[in-house]
């Protein structure tokens, strides 16, 4: 009786000693991870920014010039002005790192610039500069350059409705492109990896990467290059785990 007593004992501390390595081994892995994507995320802004800021100003001159009111006396004035700020912001991408300061002294900027505007229709105008403010803003949370700072204690339950829907929950809420996620969270993946992975072929597995990258979760390093998960993807999929386990103890 005291033999078998003592052998419950020590299953009992074998079990805890066995939980306890695995919530470990847990912890190990998460920070490998963690600086697995850091390391992918670092060498993208060493070697890509130049391209990624490149891109976003060719992208502005083009949407600029399609979405601008077309018969108005200072298009060519305004042009140049909100081309210069857009250049001015996008610094920031080959620079590696902006605070939110920076960001809100933009913002700031902005509605200086609009309460100059003499005209109704300066809105048009002024909400494509906007969109296209934002969109560099997306591109430096993904690459992890840019992070939105928060109040200790400041709890934000006025989130956007159609936003969180469409750019978080729509991108994961698919096996497949959950499954990519997760994978590229591991390590980079190319296309034939992830059509392994998955299953999928051609068009029907670009629909969906190209669903993670409009989100921003995800990014090709070049034409043709592999697939890395971003900053905000590789957020969203802690987030998922953590809610995961906290619903599943």
């Amino acid at each position: 009786m005291g033999a078998a007593s003592g052998t419950l004992t020590e299953m009992r501390e074998l079990k805890t000693e066995v939980t306890g390595l695995r919530t470990e081994l847990k912890r190990f892995i998460e920070r490998a991870n963690q600086q697995h994507v850091e390391g992918v995320l670092g060498d993208l802004k060493k070697n890509y920014s130049e391209l990624f800021t490149n891109h976003q100003v060719e992208n502005a001159k083009a949407d600029l010039s399609a979405h601008m009111v077309k018969d108005c006396r200072m298009r060519d004035k305004c042009y140049e002005v909100f081309m210069d700020f857009l250049q001015n912001t996008s610094r920031h991408i080959k620079e590696g790192q902006v605070s939110d300061e920076i960001i809100q002294s933009y913002r700031e900027q902005m509605k200086t610039m609009r309460s100059k505007g003499p005209y109704d229709r300066c809105d048009t105008c002024f909400s494509e500069v906007h969109r296209l403010f934002e969109k560099q803003i997306d591109l430096m949370q993904s690459l992890g350059i840019y992070a939105k700072t928060r109040e200790a204690g400041e709890t934000n339950l006025e989130i956007p409705d159609e936003a969180v829907v469409k750019d978080l929950l729509e991108p994961v809420a698919n096996i497949q492109r959950f499954q990519i996620l997760k994978s590229l969270a591991i390590q980079t993946r190319t296309f034939s990896d992830i059509s392994q992975l998955t299953g999928l072929r051609g068009g029907n597995l670009l629909f969906h990467i190209r669903k993670l990258a409009d989100s921003g979760m995800i990014l090709q390093r070049h034409e043709r290059g592999d697939y890395v998960i971003t900053d905000k993807g590789y957020k969203t999929m802690t987030a998922i785990s953590q809610l995961y386990q906290l619903l599943n103890p």
